[in-house]
Parts: structure tokens; sequence; C-alpha cells
């Protein structure tokens, strides 16, 4: 008798908080960005963030739960993200990265496709650094930079 009660109680358990989860309202990540104009034109040097040792600047606009966005401006060296995809908008310079195991030619429009695994970077621009927005999904951990040469 006591192992069909338990077994009817869990069952019962489960169902309820099969029904509960359907019928509540999800937590939308989306809740937590503010509507917002940025003029990506007018942001430059310092406006986007102090150089780090490399030479490159990233300001984070947006941060939730599965992605992030970002404007990055410099020559990164040639890198990849284990866990992080990662989509660029080219907005100024020009220039060649690697993508994969070859060079490609970039310009501003380009929009950069870049699963996660893929060496990329090693930015070679023709005159002014390279300006992207930077989409990465899911968010990229700190320790998510694997230099290669």
């Amino acid at each position: 008798m006591n192992r069909i009660a338990t077994t009817l109680s869990i069952a019962a358990a489960f169902a309820a908080g099969c029904g509960v989860t359907h019928f509540m309202r999800p937590a939308l990540a989306a809740d937590t960005i503010t509507a917002q104009i940025i003029h990506t034109g007018e942001l430059e040097g310092d406006a986007i963030s102090p150089a780090n040792a490399g030479g490159m600047r990233n300001k984070t606009f947006v941060s939730v739960d599965g992605a992030t966005i970002s404007i990055q401006d410099g020559s990164p060296p040639k890198h990849l993200h284990n866990d992080a995809n990662e989509i660029q908008y080219i907005l100024d310079g020009t220039g060649t990265i690697w993508l994969g195991d070859k060079e490609v030619r970039v310009k501003p429009g380009d929009l950069v496709i870049i699963p996660k695994g893929t060496p990329h970077g090693g930015t070679k621009p023709d005159a002014r650094t390279i300006k992207a927005i930077a989409i990465k999904t899911p968010p990229q951990a700190p320790d998510d930079v694997k230099l290669l040469n």
C-alpha cells in the first residue's frame, strides 16, 4: 500500500510541476534590455573604452542570458572561443582577418559568422583598425579565449 501511495504522490507532484511550469510566464531576458539608440559612428577611442595591452577597445551594450552585444575596435590576435559563437558586423575599416584556415578581406557592411571553435582575428587593417559590432551567443566567459599562433 505504501508503494502505491508513494508512486501516486510522486506522479502527482511531477504532473503538478509540469502543469505549473506550462502555465507560468517564463522570465524573459529581454525584460532587462533598455530601449536606446547607440550612435556607433560617434564611438571612437576612449568613448568605447581605454585600449587594453593589445590595443583593443571593447564596450558591451547589452548582456542578457542568451547573448551579448558590444562594439570592438582594434586588431585582435588570432584566437578562438570554444563555447561562444560570434557574429561581427563590420562598421568601419578594411583589411584582412583570419577566418578558419584562411585570410579573408572585410569591409564596412560585411557580416562575419564565426561558429564556436573557429580560429579568427589576426586582423591586418589597411589603414584604421577595424570597428565592428560583435554579438556573442551564449555570452563569452572571461576564460573562453584561446590564443593561437
